[in-house]
């Protein structure tokens, strides 16, 4: 259930501060963002898969504690993240 690399790429590309950018806390929220996704579409055709759910509520925990620390540090980064994904509607 992981990314492909293309797919990953573009999202590095789309989302990095810097050239050779590749953890910063935007790109890692994309990327967690983009396999979040799948896998609720995942989990919508296969209910009962509850270890999928166990790594989906993990992805879900991870992509928070990183949004909070954006928020502490550097608010404009993190209000520009959660526009650019779509996120706290």
């Amino acid at each position: 259930m992981s990314l492909e690399a293309q797919k990953k790429q573009q999202l590095v590309e789309t989302h990095k501060t810097h050239a050779k950018d590749t953890g910063s806390p935007e790109v890692q929220v994309a990327i967690l963002t983009e396999r979040i996704n799948q896998l609720t579409e995942h989990l919508r055709t296969h209910k009962k898969d509850f270890h999928s759910r166990r790594g989906l509520l993990m992805m879900v925990g991870k992509r928070r504690r990183l949004l909070q620390y954006l928020s502490r540090e550097d608010h404009n980064r993190y209000r520009t993240l959660i526009d650019k994904l779509g996120l706290r509607r």
